[in-house]
């Protein structure tokens, strides 16, 4: 909690996490009607499943352009520009009229998800290192509040207005407001390159123990990508909730829960450590699943909230115990583990889609309970013996 105490008691560092924030209320907003722009477009899962990877494939697209970017006009402005232009750009995928228009609406905002991304991590890590501070793990505990923020104020509006273009122009005016009175604390950051004198690839033999990490990521993290785009369509379709404002409760309760586990892990995993908070975390999220495919709408808005405290607590442990894996520069095996992750992210999403387009929405959800699992035992063996 020191972290968030820093955060709210400095305007220097609230101002770069708020963009945390301000990224996530977008995407918050845009997955409450997810539902409705597949039944006005009259997709089936399976290819709302590749219009939402598009998403994922234009923030991956972009990537190795960030740095030239970054370089040239500084992290600071990347991150504010990025910000301002990521809001914008999802007025495109509302208001698509065809799928094709669609799947490169959501391309864009991909790009510019990625740009803002990357930018405003390397922002909080440059006034870590000058600084002198710890803030990271808060900062992406404000991410998810801002999807809480998103989904709920959404749940509120989306019944206000008849076109979703109202709603999501009033969140992205909201955005780029709060931002245009922040951005002056980080706006001039440059990064301060350093050179490392590590040239050698990564040692496959030194790549043994990192791929039991990758995978746990890999599943943890397609998970989140799942449920932030398909738990709106699950109340809908499965649990076939009465009202459209509660298609977003159970993302609104994930995101509310995945902010609190990512405020209050770091003082748990300093009691338990970081194995056992990694097991302790993957058992919660099962127990969540049971209780989504209960179907009934308090048991599977809890379940969503089980699986949301459970998970957000796994990642940032993750990319620890990789960090000090021996032989292994922290750089590298940091690397390794967060990029077998994003793989699992990209794809979380797709796979759910063609599985519930083969059998059903319910049955995507029995798949996720059962990967979840085997990540269980995997930490349960692995992790301790590792």
């Amino acid at each position: 909690m020191k972290s968030l105490q820093l955060i709210l008691s400095n305007k220097r560092y609230f101002s770069i996490v708020w963009v945390f924030s301000s990224l996530n209320i977008m995407i918050g907003t845009w997955v409450l009607y997810i539902p409705q722009v597949k039944n006005k477009l009259q997709l089936d899962d399976s290819q709302i499943g590749f219009a939402l990877f598009c998403l994922a494939l234009g923030l991956l697209f972009f990537i190795p352009v960030v740095p030239l970017i970054t370089k040239k006009i500084g992290i600071g402005k990347a991150t504010f520009f990025g910000i301002c232009i990521f809001s914008v750009a999802f007025i495109g995928p509302l208001i698509a009229p065809t799928y094709v228009m669609l799947c490169v609406s959501l391309f864009l905002v991909g790009i510019f998800s990625g740009l803002t991304d990357i930018a405003m991590n390397t922002v909080v890590s440059e006034m870590e290192k000058s600084d002198e501070v710890n803030f990271m793990s808060a900062a992406h505990g404000f991410f998810s509040l801002g999807g809480a923020i998103g989904a709920l104020v959404g749940s509120v509006l989306i019944g206000v207005f008849d076109s979703p273009l109202y709603h999501v122009m009033i969140m992205t005016t909201f955005v780029i407001i709060t931002n245009l009175l922040l951005f002056r604390q980080y706006f001039n950051i440059r990064e301060v390159e350093e050179v490392s004198e590590e040239k050698q690839k990564l040692p496959m033999k030194l790549l043994k123990p990192l791929i039991i990490l990758g995978f746990l990521a890999m599943v943890i993290m397609g998970n989140e990508g799942a449920i932030e785009h398909w738990s709106s369509i699950y109340l809908t379709e499965v649990v076939k909730v009465s009202s459209e404002n509660l298609a977003g409760l159970g993302f609104t309760v994930f995101s509310i829960m995945m902010t609190i586990g990512r405020f209050f892990g770091d003082g748990i995993s300093a009691k338990i450590g970081s194995d056992k908070i990694v097991i302790l975390g993957c058992t919660l999220a099962a127990v969540g699943y049971v209780f989504v495919l209960l179907n009934g709408l308090i048991l599977t808005v809890l379940g969503f909230g089980i699986i949301g405290l459970g998970l957000s607590v796994i990642i940032p442990e993750l990319l620890r115990i990789a960090g000090t894996t021996k032989g292994i520069a922290a750089s590298k095996s940091i690397s390794f583990v967060s990029g077998v992750g994003f793989v699992g992210f990209l794809v979380g999403p797709v796979i759910l889609g063609y599985i519930s387009d083969s059998f059903s929405l319910k049955m995507s959800y029995v798949f996720l309970l059962s990967i979840t699992l085997l990540a269980t035992c995997i930490a349960v063996f692995k992790l301790k013996a590792k």
